[in-house]
């Protein structure tokens, strides 16, 4: 398959069924902090075309204050019961307004009140104020919907490499990187 999107939409599909996995579309982001170190951790992928991939996120978080500096960024999976790893290089661009609105329904009303209710890696004086925040937002919002806050959005990884892994017990993983060349994307296997 020398579309590396398609490649992508076959393996995740495939690491979909019957997967151990709680969270089947974990996948690990990495962004550069304003001192130049690199800043990981695990997102929800919601979506995969040909434009990127997809994800969800309070834009005034650390990663996204992150991403505004510096909008190079890495992500990383691996699907251990499949023997999969993809890694992927890019630039993450805010997506739509819309497709923002399409993402905030299609969460569940608790996670919508935990993300109304909290501002993502600001300090927390106490562990009791998790439930109490909580607890008062579900109170202020019963029998509401619940808009989408103004700083809950999401970014498109507009990859420019994007490499395959294929584990292979013997260690002879297969690797298959693919570029994107402007017109097109170039592939090349690697040495394991």
């Amino acid at each position: 398959m020398d579309n590396p999107i398609s490649k992508f939409k076959h393996w995740w599909q495939e690491a979909l069924v019957e997967s151990p996995l709680q969270q089947h579309s974990a996948v690990c982001i990495s962004t550069i902090d304003e001192h130049g170190f690199p800043a990981g951790r695990f997102v929800d992928l919601k979506s995969v075309s040909d434009d990127g991939f997809v994800f969800c996120s309070y834009l005034d978080s650390a990663k996204g204050q992150q991403i505004a500096h510096n909008p190079k960024i890495a992500m990383t999976i691996w699907w251990d019961h499949v023997g999969y790893q993809v890694r992927v290089i890019g630039t993450a661009q805010l997506i739509t307004t819309a497709q923002a609105d399409g993402f905030w329904q299609s969460r569940s009303r608790s996670a919508q009140l935990v993300t109304t209710a909290f501002a993502q890696s600001a300090p927390l004086a106490a562990e009791r104020d998790l439930v109490t925040k909580l607890q008062q937002a579900s109170t202020g919002l019963a029998d509401q919907a619940i808009a989408r806050p103004d700083n809950w959005g999401g970014y498109c990884i507009k990859p420019v490499a994007i490499e395959f892994l294929t584990f292979r017990d013997s260690r002879l993983h297969l690797r298959e990187l693919f570029k994107d060349q402007g017109e097109g994307w170039t592939k090349q296997l690697l040495q394991p």
